[in-house]
C-alpha cells in the first residue's frame, strides 16, 4: 500500500473508533449543559447496553438472524439503558440538584461503581462472545482500502442519530426547553416548564445513545467485558471537552477528532503510543483553545 491508502484506510478505521466515541460523548454533553453534572456512570450504562444487546440477541438470533435480529436487540438495549440512565437520576441526582456541584460528582462515581460491579458479580468476572452470523470481510474495495458493509452500516447511522439529535436540539419544543432550562432552571419553573420531566429525558437520550453504540461494540469487536466502559467512559469525556463539553456538535467533532488521532498515531507509531500521540495533541489544543473546539465562554453572575 502507498502512503496515502494507508493514510486513507487509517481515517476509515479512525472514523469508525470516532463514531463510538461521539455517541457515548453526546450523552455526557447533553447532561452537562443541563445540570452541570460529569455523569461518570455514563461509561458503564454503554457496557450495560452492549451486554443487554448481547444477552437479547442470544434469544432473538434463532428466530431472527441478521440485521433484523440485530436491530431489535438494540432497541431492546436502548430500552434497558434509558430506564437505568433514568432511575440514576431519579434516585441518585436529583435529590442533590441544589447540593455542591462536588457532591453530585462523587455521587456519579459510586453509581459507576455499582452498575460495574453488579455486572462483574452477574458475569463473574469472564468476557462475553457475541456471534452476529455476518460476514464480517464483505465489503467494498478501492484499490487497497477496504470499507466493510458493517463499517458502512455504523458510520451511516451514527451520522444519521448525530444529525438527528441536533435538529431534535434546535427545532423542537423539547430541544428548545432543555437549552433554556442549562440556562435558568428556575425562570423555566416560574414558564411551566417541568424541569424534573426534561431533565429525565435527557438523561433517558443519553443513555439510549450509549446503548446505540454498546450494541454496536458488540458487532463490531464480538465482545463483552464489565469493564469496558471505563476506558470508552474516559476518551468520550475527553472528546466532550475537547469539542467544548455542553455543544451537542462539539462532541461529535471532539469524538471523531479523538478517533482519527488515535487511528493516526497506531499506525505510524505503534499501538503502545497511540494514546499518547493522541492525547498529547488533545492537551495542545486545550492549551490553544481552554473552552474546546467549539465551547463558548461562560460569565458567572453574582
Amino acid at each position: 500500500m502507498s502512503l496515502w491508502e494507508v493514510i486513507l484506510q487509517q481515517l476509515v478505521n479512525g472514523l469508525i473508533l470516532g463514531s463510538f466515541y461521539a455517541l457515548v460523548a453526546l450523552g455526557y454533553s447533553m447532561v452537562y449543559g443541563i445540570i452541570k453534572l460529569l455523569n461518570f456512570a455514563h461509561g458503564d450504562i454503554y457496557m450495560v447496553g452492549a451486554v443487554g444487546c448481547l444477552s437479547v440477541f442470544g434469544v432473538l438470533s434463532r428466530i431472527m438472524p441478521g440485521w433484523i435480529g440485530i436491530s431489535c436487540s438494540i432497541a431492546a438495549a436502548m430500552i434497558l439503558s434509558g430506564i437505568l440512565g433514568y432511575t440514576a437520576q431519579r434516585f441518585a441526582y436529583r435529590p442533590l440538584l441544589s447540593a455542591p456541584r462536588l457532591s453530585l460528582l462523587i455521587t456519579a462515581i459510586g453509581v459507576s461503581l455499582v452498575i460495574s460491579n453488579s455486572v462483574m458479580a452477574i458475569t463473574n468476572s469472564q468476557p462475553l462472545f457475541f456471534t452476529s452470523g455476518l460476514d464480517n470481510s464483505a465489503g467494498i474495495t478501492f484499490g487497497s482500502i477496504k470499507i466493510t458493509y458493517i463499517q458502512i452500516v455504523l458510520i451511516s447511522v451514527a451520522a444519521f442519530l448525530m444529525v438527528g439529535l441536533t435538529l431534535f436540539i434546535g427545532r423542537t419544543m423539547t430541544g428548545k426547553a432543555m437549552r433554556a432550562i442549562s440556562l435558568d432552571q428556575d425562570t423555566c419553573r416560574l414558564m411551566g416548564i417541568n424541569v424534573n420531566k426534561i431533565i429525565g429525558l435527557t438523561f433517558i437520550i443519553g443513555s439510549a445513545l450509549a446503548a446505540i453504540a454498546g450494541g454496536f461494540a458488540c458487532v463490531y469487536y464480538g465482545n463483552v467485558q464489565y469493564n469496558m466502559g471505563f476506558t470508552i467512559g474516559i476518551k468520550a469525556f475527553t472528546a466532550a471537552v475537547i469539542g467544548g463539553i455542553g455543544s451537542i456538535p462539539g462532541a461529535m467533532l471532539g469524538g471523531l477528532l479523538l478517533g482519527l488521532l488515535e487511528a493516526i498515531g497506531t499506525q505510524f507509531l505503534g499501538s503502545q503510543w497511540k494514546d499518547v500521540f493522541a492525547f498529547g495533541l488533545l492537551i495542545l489544543i486545550l492549551i490553544l483553545r481552554p473552552n474546546g473546539l467549539l465551547g463558548k465562554s461562560e460569565i458567572e453572575r453574582m
